[in-house]
Order: C-alpha cells, then structure tokens, then sequence
C-alpha cells in the first residue's frame, strides 16, 4: 500500500522505526547489545514495508529493542515512540473457540 491507501498505524511505525535507526547509527557508544538493536530494528523496516504485522512479531522485535537498549538514555525518546507505535496494532484477534 501506498498514499492515502497506506495503513497509518504503518506509517507511523515506518517512521518511529527509522528515527529510532538514524539516532542508534549515530550513537558513539558501543555496546555488547547494539547489533541485537540494529538487527530488530531492520526487521521492524521490513514488516513496515510489506503491509500490516503481526503483532506478536512486532511484541518481541519491540522486547528485544528496549532489552538492547533500554539503559541508553539518550535513546529513550525513540524507543518510546516506537513502542508507541507498536501499540498502534493493539491485541492480536482471538480465536473462537
């Protein structure tokens, strides 16, 4: 989807997401997590990318991010928007049963 078309809840997620990279890439600190961050991050882009999540998915990549760099506070603004983004995708649908 693109344009008008486009999810917002996407959208929004595309954007927190590549903020989120541009201020890690630009972060002069090393630390042992930073590839775990990057990598989730690039995954995020690419559901982004190629229409709705599945919010599990997004769950754990989001899990996974805040563990890597959660202690980073000059991050913390990006993490947060990203986490608000993912919230964007509420609960994943209940099965009938």
């Amino acid at each position: 989807m693109t344009g008008r078309d486009e999810d917002p809840r996407v959208a929004e997620l595309r954007t927190a997401v590549s903020r989120l990279r541009r201020e890690l890439a630009t972060h002069p600190a090393e630390f042992p997590d930073r590839a775990i961050a990057e990598d989730e991050l690039a995954a995020l882009a690419a559901m982004a990318v190629h229409g709705t999540p599945e919010v599990p998915r997004l769950r754990r990549s989001l899990l996974l991010i805040a563990g890597a760099i959660g202690s980073m506070s000059a991050l913390s603004r990006g993490l947060s928007e990203v986490r608000r983004a993912v919230e964007l995708f509420g609960e994943p649908p209940r099965g009938r049963g």
